[in-house]
């Protein structure tokens, strides 16, 4: 039997983590980065719509700024396949419908428009925030 390698992603990425520790390490980043965004919040219907592409095992984010040498920071959010690679390309994939049929585009979201707190409505304040409620 062959040698069967492992892909490096699963869909299983990423832990449960305890309140406590979280609020910790968010004040951590509040603390060292006062003034800034602190969270992005990304809509059901965006995340669910990356997550149904073709092979998606999950979202990797990526940090952004929208100007040069700084600026507004954003996330930028595209779904991933097996083997790490960002599902940012058109590709094209066997019809489904007719043999011989061409192949056809299959078109990547890549998101952003989150709403950062401060700055948005719905910016919670609990622990995680660093507010009161």
């Amino acid at each position: 039997m062959e040698n069967q390698k492992e892909s490096p992603i699963t869909g299983r990425e990423g832990s449960p983590i305890e309140l406590e520790l979280a609020a910790s390490w968010t004040k951590h980043y509040r603390d060292t980065h006062p003034g800034e965004t602190i969270s992005q919040f990304f809509g059901k219907e965006l995340l669910e719509k990356i997550l149904a592409q073709r092979d998606c095992l999950g979202i990797r984010f990526y940090y952004a700024y929208d100007k040069p040498k700084g600026g507004k920071k954003h996330l930028i959010m595209t779904g991933v396949i097996h083997d790490g690679t960002d599902q940012i390309h058109e590709v094209a994939h066997e019809s489904a419908n007719a043999v011989g049929a061409k192949p056809l585009p299959q078109l990547y979201t890549i998101g952003e428009q989150s709403s950062p707190c401060p700055g948005s409505p719905g910016c919670p304040s609990n622990v995680l925030s660093g507010k009161k409620g």
